[in-house]
């Protein structure tokens, strides 16, 4: 494959991962606010009170997700993790609400950057 293209299929799962991966935690957030697990009394504005700059923070780690895989080094991905749960554990610690939000939220964005990386690397490995 031509560099050029490697580069062009490589910019393109990134922006798709980064930008494709908001509307679907949001999705997956707003399907688990509507489970039966869903205390209504926990509202869903002291979670996301709780986790400010939590829009930033996904598109930074679907950036990071992403691109360890195009790159060929997916245990990155378990540094994304770590520094995302240890920057949040106060947070979490302080409102338990929000540790449910945190979960499924993370969980989504990652699996969404993910999946788009493995289509990346398979359309670079073609």
């Amino acid at each position: 494959m031509a560099i050029w293209l490697s580069i062009l299929v490589g910019v393109a799962s990134l922006v798709v991962a980064v930008l494709g991966g908001w509307p679907v935690t949001a999705a997956v957030l707003g399907l688990a606010g509507r489970s039966r697990d869903t205390d209504p009394h926990q509202a869903s504005g002291e979670a996301t009170a709780a986790l400010r700059g939590g829009t930033w923070i996904g598109i930074l780690e679907r950036l990071a997700v992403c691109g360890a895989i195009l790159l060929g080094y997916p245990a990155a991905i378990a540094v994304v993790v770590a520094v995302k749960g240890l920057g949040r554990y106060p947070e979490l610690r302080n409102h338990p609400a929000a540790s449910e939000r945190f979960v499924i939220g993370t969980l989504a964005s990652m699996i969404w950057a993910a999946a788009i990386g493995v289509a990346g690397q398979a359309l670079l490995s073609l």
